[in-house]
């Protein structure tokens, strides 16, 4: 599902805080997963969260968790974490 539009996309202070600490390859490849995001907030391999208004993309053994705006044509990145913990604390 391409829109023509751009999303726009908001990371989180916690987010932001998570990337930081990462090193600087996991950096670039999380950094390319969000700025793709902006063309399309429902690439192929995402997937919706069960009971939550969260989706999840993969990139390696790590989690991009967001919720879509889609009135605002907004992303919102709420978190990044290693797959064993990203689903904790939502």
């Amino acid at each position: 599902m391409n829109n023509p539009q751009t999303w726009q996309v908001i990371t989180t202070r916690r987010a932001e805080r998570k990337i930081r600490r990462l090193p600087k390859d996991l950096i670039k490849r999380l950094r390319k997963a969000i700025d793709a995001l902006e063309d399309n907030p429902r690439p192929p391999g995402y997937k919706k969260l069960t009971g939550t208004d969260l989706y999840r993309i993969r990139v390696g053994n790590w989690r991009i968790i967001y919720t879509i705006e889609a009135e605002q044509l907004i992303v919102l990145v709420v978190t990044i974490a290693p797959r064993g913990s990203a689903y904790r604390n939502l």
